[in-house]
């Protein structure tokens, strides 16, 4: 039997784990559809991706309903996105349809932070 430290990362595992895809639905709307693990591999990517595609005004959705599994670091990045959304006037939401996405954001309190839906189409009506 091997054991893994682990607190050693997988050097062979691909940053990009996760799925990223940005669309514009209506004028002054944003999503952002995520797949995959958001864990602390893939989270900084997660990170750049929204702190990219942050807009001034507007409004801005997380569509995480492709996400498998919702780390402490991807509940970290939604907590940024919250912040610079208010501070640059942006509707922030997230779409958590799956259980393995909506009770780590429950169980922390998230959701007096920021919007959560259960559909993309909640989110943008």
């Amino acid at each position: 039997m091997t054991v893994q430290d682990p607190n050693v990362v997988d050097a062979n595992r691909n940053e990009q784990a996760i799925g990223l895809a940005v669309s514009h639905p209506a004028q002054d709307v944003t999503v952002v559809s995520v797949s995959g693990e958001i864990d602390m591999v893939s989270a900084p990517a997660l990170r750049g991706y929204v702190t990219a595609n942050l807009v001034d005004g507007g409004t801005f959705v997380l569509d995480l309903t492709g996400v498998s599994f919702l780390g402490s670091a991807g509940l970290a990045v939604l907590v940024e996105a919250a912040q610079q959304s208010r501070a640059r006037t942006i509707a922030f939401s997230v779409v958590a349809a799956d259980r393995a996405v909506s009770r780590p954001i429950v169980a922390t309190g998230l959701g007096e932070v920021f919007a959560v839906h259960p559909s993309l189409e909640a989110a943008l009506g």
